[in-house]
């Protein structure tokens, strides 16, 4: 028999159960041994003495201890990762016992971009703590892409063009880019024959875009122009850029998610409309997993029918 073999299994030998690994898990995440303590309920005492008897086992140092904080090790950043992953199937495992794969419960863990998270994901989840007062929701709205393999997300929700490899993911609905401008700009827009017009038009860039200044557009199926923008204010994101819009210091593409209101109302008008950009996805994002929770199906139904008819009101298709 392997060495190897041996080693592991005297150690899953010696933990008897997943507890360990929980510690040393709740440590990371917390940033202290009082802070993981208090979220497992327990002593102290206790989770210092059962991490520091998981380094002595594997003799490797899993956390670096300072008067401020505790940190990983590469070692201990490798080893969390594993553990967490370890910890979330397991977790899911028992949650589909218990729930008999039907019922949510418990507390869904999601991360969404900051624009789309206040638009349509909020709304979302006061309709699924209404639908399921049992559940809980955790949610960070930011414009930073979150890593979800790290044991906390148990879903993100990510708004254009997928960049991440070993995740699953399912498409929910898509969105559209608009050319837009203030109301009181709507003299100028109308000047505009085409995109190569708007190199003397006061333009302001979204930094959080990767290519924020050159854009694609096309005219029905064969003709198509980039045109590279030269912007006068940039800003880093997307409810930033709409209020520069709105107070008239140039045109920027926006979401349409994020505008629909302001079109309808004409606070905001399409420039250019016969003019299409590229449109993105929208897609529910998962770590990769055996099982999928109840409460995070549940979740993703509930966001993917709200596309569906947002999708249908203004034209665009899932």
């Amino acid at each position: 028999m392997p060495k190897t073999y041996i080693q592991s299994e005297r150690s899953l030998g010696e933990m008897g159960n997943l507890r360990r690994l929980t510690y040393f898990v709740s440590v990371v995440e917390t940033g202290s041994f009082t802070a993981a303590a208090e979220r497992l309920g327990i002593t102290k005492a206790v989770v210092s003495q059962q991490v520091a008897r998981l380094e002595s086992e594997f003799k490797t140092s899993l956390l670096v201890r300072t008067t401020r904080k505790v940190q990983p090790t590469e070692a201990g950043q490798a080893f969390y990762q594993r553990c967490a992953m370890i910890l979330r199937e397991a977790e899911e495992a028992f949650d589909e016992l218990a729930e008999g794969s039907t019922e949510p419960s418990g507390t869904l863990r999601l991360t969404a971009p900051f624009d789309y998270g206040i638009g349509v994901v909020v709304p979302v989840i006061a309709a699924f703590r209404q639908r399921y007062p049992g559940c809980k929701v955790d949610a960070v709205l930011s414009d930073q892409t979150l890593n979800i393999m790290s044991g906390n997300i148990e879903l993100a929700i990510r708004v254009g063009w997928l960049a991440e490899t070993g995740l699953q993911a399912r498409k929910i609905g898509t969105f559209r880019q608009l050319l837009v401008a203030s109301s009181s700009m709507a003299t100028q827009a109308a000047r505009l024959t085409g995109p190569e017009d708007l190199a003397g038009m006061p333009f302001i860039a979204n930094t959080a875009l990767r290519d924020h200044l050159r854009w694609t557009f096309s005219l029905g199926d064969t003709e198509r122009r980039v045109v590279n923008l030269q912007a006068s204010i940039f800003l880093d994101a997307t409810l930033a850029v709409r209020e520069a819009v709105f107070q008239g210091a140039g045109l920027s593409v926006l979401p349409d998610f994020a505008i629909a209101d302001d079109l309808a109302t004409g606070r905001l008008i399409h420039v250019l409309p016969q003019w299409q950009l590229p449109s993105g996805g929208i897609h529910a994002v998962f770590p990769a997993a055996r099982f999928r929770p109840a409460k995070v199906r549940a979740f993703v139904d509930l966001l993917a029918k709200t596309e569906q008819q947002r999708g249908a009101a203004d034209g665009t298709v899932a």
